[in-house]
């Protein structure tokens, strides 16, 4: 970005699961107890872990992001592979697994608040996230970063369409948005595609289900890459 450019008002549209604070970290951790749990004799955890990966993919189009979709994959990894049929109490401590995702206090990543301070004050800032609307919204009021974002979006799937709407509904210029994340697939893909910049801060335990090879650009879009939240200030 020339040195002029970043002189001038730009909007940035903010991801937050694991680009503002923690969440995959908290799945995959829930995901190696089950797997623990299952314990299978036939199937290597490897091989359970793509099982898994199906399961939520499906649930992913029935129901959405979030911990009820989570839910009911860990369930229904359960009944595809255990011997045994699953009991109420299977059913509860299977369950029990994603809803201790739910108890956990909010991680913040490593400077984000004095980052996102110091571009509040330059840009305009709105907040992008994707997942069930009470979920997301409550992780955003208990982050205490809410104050820094002229508007909060939180949406089903990012998409193109999403985006496009996006930036129609706030009139966003293409030239100067930009679409900050961790996710090729719902960051910065779709974003660029829709005509807007984008910045892409990879996260060393993204979900897979969002890992994507990124798109080339195609001039004038421009992609920057910066290894952590608090590089935006450089560029911005």
């Amino acid at each position: 970005m020339s040195s002029d450019r970043a002189h001038h008002t730009q909007t940035l549209l903010i991801d937050a699961d694991d680009t503002l604070w923690e969440n995959n970290i908290y799945f995959e951790r829930a995901t190696a107890s089950f797997i623990s749990f299952l314990n299978h004799q036939h199937y290597s955890p490897t091989q359970v872990r793509e099982i898994l990966n199906d399961v939520e993919r499906e649930c992913v189009l029935r129901h959405g992001y979030g911990l009820q979709s989570f839910s009911r994959a860990l369930v229904g990894t359960f009944e595809r592979l255990a011997v045994e049929p699953i009991t109420p109490s299977l059913h509860e401590t299977i369950c029990g697994f994603a809803n201790a995702i739910a108890g956990h206090p909010l991680e913040t990543l490593p400077e984000v608040p004095e980052t996102l301070r110091y571009l509040s004050q330059r840009h305009r800032l709105i907040l992008m996230t994707k997942g069930e609307m009470n979920e997301q919204s409550g992780k955003v009021e208990r982050s205490g970063l809410k104050v820094y974002f002229s508007a909060v979006e939180i949406v089903a799937e990012k998409n193109v369409p999403t985006y496009q709407r996006v930036i129609t509904k706030y009139s966003l210029p293409s030239d100067s948005t930009w679409m900050v994340g961790n996710s090729p697939r719902s960051d910065i893909n779709p974003a660029l595609a829709a005509g807007i910049n984008a910045v892409f801060i990879p996260h060393r335990d993204t979900w897979i289900l969002e890992h994507e090879e990124l798109a080339p650009v195609q001039p004038p879009r421009c992609l920057l890459t910066v290894h952590n939240f608090a590089q935006l200030t450089a560029h911005f």
